[in-house]
């Protein structure tokens, strides 16, 4: 996996006020885009037809042993079936505000590597829209443990959307896997950046259980989850051009707005209808005698002269008569003695 954790070029810190709208936007476009693509839906069974056939032939055939484990055993399939619904949408925001608050240098280029390669897994479902095997006929094998413990927790019998909002989702968005896309972007960022073998661990251990999780809930094809995998790699070689591209649009915008702006100013003092303002500290220190000079025989009150300037000289250049006076009055004690 490239190294696309690199610290930004920009160099800024990120500010959460501006990151949080952003990941919203990209999110709820995403989640738009993938009810917009839902596809045939005999073409999407074709589709998922295919891939269990292409699977049996490579012997890649995991899904119906891990299927019929967890819908035999609830102790198993009841807490996949939790962590199927939930973890998606938990663990990879974690993450991310994790590196936000503790990795911000690195932090930009891991929110750019996870658009990419969601934005690629809306491609995937809009171009191969497959029925994922809980969704095939019956007999194929395959069991939803989904809708078999759905009483146990918030999701109904048509996906693992809460109860009643299952047409809020498109079931046919198998191909590739984002769960274990995701899964695989929060392993290698827990495990690149954490200090704690719990940590570490956590970051190998949590995509090979979602890994799991997928073909044995009936929700995915082994050869779903090497694809959201394969995404997630496509995804993570764009990171550097696509975060380049983005700076040089910003160079550009802020130069087209700089531009117009410092034109105005430039044409109002051409016109003189700009002034400076009175509170700007002027360049050139001002001239605290304000144009006056002492006429000769002048001294600045409490000059005083040394043994070592000439008669009726001040220091400094002042000479004259109150020198004189000056030096008088210093002699006065002497004589008085």
């Amino acid at each position: 996996m490239p190294h696309v954790t690199a610290p930004p070029v920009t160099g800024h810190r990120p500010r959460w006020w501006t990151e949080l709208p952003l990941i919203a936007v990209v999110y709820a476009l995403y989640s738009m885009g993938r009810l917009l693509v839902r596809g045939d839906v005999s073409t999407a069974v074709d589709h998922g037809l295919a891939i269990l056939r292409l699977e049996q032939a490579l012997h890649l055939n995991a899904e119906h042993p891990l299927n019929r484990l967890f819908t035999s055993t609830p102790s198993l399939g009841i807490p996949a079936d939790f962590a199927y619904a939930s973890l998606h949408y938990l663990v990879t925001p974690a993450v991310l505000i994790w590196m936000f608050r503790r990795r911000s240098a690195t932090y930009r280029a891991a929110r750019v590597w996870l658009m990419n390669s969601t934005l690629l897994g809306l491609v995937g479902f809009t171009l191969m829209p497959t029925c994922p095997p809980r969704l095939l006929d019956a007999s194929h094998g395959f069991v939803d443990t989904m809708a078999q413990y759905s009483g146990y927790g918030w999701w109904g019998t048509g996906a693992s959307a809460p109860r009643g909002l299952s047409g809020m989702t498109n079931q046919y968005a198998a191909m590739p896997s984002l769960h274990v896309g995701w899964s695989l972007w929060c392993g290698i960022l827990l495990w690149r950046h954490g200090r704690h073998p719990l940590v570490r661990g956590a970051g190998i251990a949590y995509p090979l259980i979602t890994t799991i999780v997928v073909m044995g809930t009936a929700n995915h094809y082994f050869l779903d989850a090497v694809a959201g995998a394969a995404v997630m790699g496509i995804g993570a070689l764009l990171t550097r051009p696509v975060m380049r591209l983005a700076d040089r649009f910003k160079a550009w915008a802020g130069v087209r707005v700089a531009g117009p702006v410092a034109a105005s100013f430039g044409d109002r003092f051409r016109s003189g209808r700009g002034t400076v303002p009175e509170d700007v500290p002027a360049t050139v220190s001002p001239n605290v005698s304000a144009g006056c000079k002492t006429s000769p025989g002048e001294r600045i009150p409490g000059q005083r002269t040394t043994s070592a300037d000439p008669p009726g000289t001040a220091v400094g250049g002042v000479g004259g008569r109150d020198a004189d006076t000056a030096a008088a009055s210093d002699d006065a004690p002497a004589a008085a003695r």
